[in-house]
């Protein structure tokens, strides 16, 4: 697969010449519903839900750049509709999380929902969602637990997926060795190794290690990466994001471990490899997006990015950017009709194939993507270092 590299990245972004020049071409490939902009259209109130504070606010601002972006590209609008965008909250807890959505739904009327980065918010608002019939479409919690569910979408992946597609990868590359695994003591981090495990199928050194999460996620890691050290893993498969994934990284090349680390993609996502440095180097991950994907949306998509926040994407932010893709196409399909959030929600399951800067995907039954999964390395990439595809791993959905 040839790479799309933060140097080609630049240049793209050079071509397309001053900024004026960004958006048009966008909506026109790919950006926009296609409906001419009406100036009486009435606006939508849309509410985003993202940790503005907390371990998870590194996420939470990739998921608001993502979306932000996408309105920025498109005059501000939803299928002509312009766009009040009402952003809460999430917090870190799934208290703080259900609050924030209860806020958008009884008090600011939203149309719809988006964002929602903590599974543990995701399964809390699971109900106040469904009973309100305002459709969500999460862009990153989507827990194994969540099925049967009618009002929430998720342009993201389920939680077990990203770790899944790295079974058999692994399996592969350590032979009869074991494989040691480690990851948070919460939702999202047992439905990871859960995955894993369906998918490796062979030995694991001891019992999969959760860490403490609540009601303060631990930063020590060294107890539980000792163990690790003295055990035979040939070896080992870890999930943490935000905050918790710099210490881990870092705590992990100072103990010495010398066996090879895979994680789902979150592990060295954005600012956090920034954060790694020389630590993150050699990582193998998993996950449905890199900037250097080679395909005309990511080629966009990335050009503005950069342009935008002097960074390359991460698939935070490109799940936030096609929640807001799928909200515009649904209201799109609605049309001239009447615009109610439950119409909203039916337009959602018509609305076929995404071009995606991920590549072509759509909903499936369980309203989550069907969708391709990439592995990725850290290596150097002129002076950076970046998340590199190396191959398509499997396709998961």
């Amino acid at each position: 697969m040839s790479e799309f590299t933060r140097r080609r990245a630049l240049k793209a972004l050079a071509a397309l010449g001053a900024g004026g020049a960004v958006a048009p071409i966008l909506s026109a490939c790919n950006g926009g519903s296609q409906q001419p902009v009406v100036a009486d259209l009435p606006a939508v109130k849309i509410g985003l839900v993202v940790p503005r504070s907390g371990v998870f606010k590194t996420v939470g601002d990739e998921l608001f750049n993502g979306f932000q972006l996408y309105l920025d590209l498109n005059d501000r609008r939803l299928a002509g509709h312009p766009v009040n965008l009402v952003i809460v909250d999430e917090g870190e807890t799934a208290e703080s999380g259900k609050a924030a959505v209860e806020r958008l739904i009884k008090q600011e009327n939203v149309l719809a929902l988006s964002g929602v980065a903590s599974s543990a918010s995701m399964v809390a608002v699971r109900e106040l969602v469904e009973n309100s019939q305002i459709p969500l479409i999460g862009s990153n919690a989507s827990p194994t637990t969540l099925r049967g569910v009618r009002y929430i979408w998720r342009t993201s992946y389920v939680n077990d997926e990203p770790a899944t597609a790295l079974g058999r990868f692994v399996a592969s590359k350590v032979g009869n060795g074991p494989v040691a695994l480690i990851a948070p003591d919460y939702q999202a981090g047992h439905d990871e190794l859960n995955g894993f495990l369906s998918a490796y199928g062979k030995e694991v050194a001891g019992e999969p290690i959760y860490t403490p999460f609540s009601p303060t996620p631990t930063t020590n890691f060294q107890p539980y990466l000792n163990t690790i050290k003295a055990s035979r893993a040939k070896a080992v498969l870890c999930f943490y994001a935000g905050s918790l994934a710099v210490e881990f990284v870092k705590q992990y090349r100072q103990l010495g471990l010398t066996q090879d680390l895979y994680a789902p993609g979150f592990l060295t996502e954005g600012v956090l490899l920034r954060q790694q440095g020389d630590a993150a180097r050699g990582i193998y991950t998993s996950m449905n997006y890199s900037s250097d994907l080679d395909n005309d949306a990511n080629r966009r998509f990335a050009s503005a990015y950069q342009k935008a926040y002097n960074n390359v994407p991460t698939a935070y932010a490109m799940a936030s950017y096609d929640a807001a893709f799928v909200l515009d196409k649904a209201i799109s399909v609605v049309g001239s009709g009447d615009l109610n959030p439950q119409a909203v929600n039916l337009a959602l399951g018509k609305i076929g194939s995404i071009d995606s800067p991920r590549g072509s995907w759509q909903f499936n039954q369980n309203r989550t993507p069907l969708q391709m999964w990439y592995l990725r390395q850290v290596r150097q990439d002129g002076g950076t270092l970046a998340n590199t595809v190396l191959s398509p791993l499997t396709t998961l959905g």
